[in-house]
């Protein structure tokens, strides 16, 4: 190879490189975001390992919706990463009882379906009204979660995005995996 090719060889490298950079970069920081799912808290919903694809931008121009499944940095260290699924919204007020949530809206108390879950047992009872910006967040494996009935609401600074795709295993790839459009 000539020392003319060489040159043209790592100037083209180069070029692809920074390239690249400039294109991946700010999707990886703005848009979406690799996650690999650790614990059982979600299972049968999401199994530890699989790998995910976090949709950054949507909660830009619309608030989180009841049913989504997101991705959070964990309350009491914000330096680790949570994966569980939105069951109250701001300015409601749920209710745990008897293994079942309920949305408590004053005169009306209506049970939240929830046909994603294998076991419905969800303990322990109690009450809490979200302020504003407040979310609460519950993992579909409730014997396994750790959630907001242990640590509280979530606040929506926390918020990183929602579970856009499953890649991994393939024989399970989808489109916004674990979403359920909740009463």
């Amino acid at each position: 190879m000539s020392e003319h090719s060489k040159g043209s060889f790592f100037k083209d490298f180069l070029r692809f490189i920074i390239i690249s950079a400039i294109i991946i970069i700010p999707i990886r920081t703005w848009v979406a975001q690799p996650f690999i799912v650790r614990g059982a808290s979600m299972e049968p919903t999401f199994d530890d390992g699989q790998y995910l694809i976090i949709d950054e931008l949507s909660y830009n121009f619309r608030a989180p919706e009841r049913g989504e499944v997101i991705v959070f940095r964990y309350p009491q260290d914000t330096s680790k990463f949570f994966i569980k699924r939105i069951i109250g919204l701001p300015g409601e007020s749920i209710e745990v009882k008897d293994n079942k949530v309920y949305l408590d809206e004053g005169s009306k108390r209506e049970e939240i379906k929830e046909p994603y879950l294998s076991e419905t047992l969800t303990t322990p009872d109690g009450v809490v009204t979200l302020k504003e910006n407040e979310y609460f967040m519950l993992g579909d494996n409730r014997l396994f979660s750790s959630d907001s009935r242990a640590w509280g609401p979530l606040s929506r600074n926390l918020v990183v995005g929602r579970v856009l795709t499953r890649l991994w295993p393939p024989n399970r790839f989808g489109y916004l995996p674990g979403f359920y459009k909740a009463n």
